[in-house]
């Protein structure tokens, strides 16, 4: 049995992808957009957004909160697998990019499961603890500014419900979490949180090296 995971470059990395990817067309459609545009690194990947999308039907989510949305593939993918009573508050400061995902959110009938908050994700998340119980979220999303990452858990885990899910993207950082050489701040954020999260008794954990590295958390009692 191997001890470690399998690298999917061709010809095993084709295989997966014929035989272990579902994508909606309209996520297909939203992908190939955003590849063109500036920053289009910031676009989870197809098998990330398959796992979002199963991981809010094995849970069953109706109150779900996204930090970051760029042009929507991740908030797409979500709404997709939550119910129609579901309901999913997406965060970002960009009307620019945002607006590609609402035209998306809207093409796949899913725009009314979607409140899009605009503004600075620290001054959205201190307004949602005064309009929100705590205890709330079935599910949190983190994938904004890696800088404030501690901060965005900390808010999370307040927000989510015992027994809800966090999922923090980039936990891998394109690597630059395991070289101690790299001191930006970025990566000393991220290297400084997945430090935290693995001693951290208020969740049981797990990261998965998908993609950019994703690390799930489920909020102990």
């Amino acid at each position: 049995m191997p001890s470690k995971c399998m690298p999917l470059d061709d010809p095993i990395g084709s295989y997966y992808r014929t035989v272990g990817l579902r994508e909606p067309p309209v996520l297909a459609r939203l992908r190939e957009e955003t590849a063109a545009l500036p920053n289009a690194g910031f676009q989870i990947t197809p098998e990330q957004g398959q796992l979002l999308t199963i991981l809010m039907e094995l849970l069953q989510v109706r109150h779900a909160l996204e930090i970051g949305v760029y042009t929507g593939y991740s908030s797409l993918a979500m709404a997709l697998g939550m119910p129609m009573d579901g309901r999913l508050i997406a965060v970002d400061k960009s009307a620019e990019w945002t607006a590609i995902a609402r035209r998306y959110w809207k093409e796949a009938g899913i725009e009314y499961k979607i409140d899009l908050r605009l503004g600075d994700a620290k001054e959205v998340l201190e307004h949602l603890h005064t309009d929100i119980p705590a205890n709330f979220f079935d599910f949190v999303f983190i994938d904004a500014d890696k800088e404030r990452y501690d901060s965005y858990f900390e808010h999370a885990l307040h927000l989510a419900r015992v027994g809800g899910l966090i999922a923090i993207d980039n936990t891998l950082l394109g690597g630059s979490v395991a070289d101690p050489a790299i001191n930006s701040a970025a990566a000393q954020a991220v290297r400084e949180l997945n430090q935290k999260l693995v001693r951290d008794e208020r969740v049981s954990m797990v990261m998965l090296p998908m993609a950019d590295g994703m690390t799930l958390a489920r909020k102990r009692e």
